[in-house]
């Protein structure tokens, strides 16, 4: 990871195809239900919201530490979703 600007473009990155594979799952099965599809979106929408806050948290001892902790998270998460979006 090499900065700032490089982590919140990896966030937005990431959860922004969960949620664009998302909107592709409810397009190809428009017969089916959307209520957990959306509260896939909804989640994900959470969890870019938390990632952010913590990247622009300025009360950081060890902004090393700090970030690669956040790139574990969006890492750990990120595949989460898509656990569950491969569930649908």
């Amino acid at each position: 990871m090499a900065n700032k600007r490089d982590l919140k473009k990896d966030i937005n990155y990431v959860l922004g195809d969960i949620i664009e594979a998302v909107y592709v799952w409810e397009y190809t099965n428009s017969s089916k239900d959307t209520k957990s599809s959306e509260k896939l979106i909804d989640e994900a929408i959470l969890v870019f919201d938390d990632l952010i806050a913590k990247v622009n948290a300025k009360d950081v001892e060890n902004k090393k530490a700090h970030f690669k902790a956040i790139n574990s998270e969006l890492e750990t998460k990120g595949l989460e979703l898509i656990e569950r979006i491969n569930k649908l």
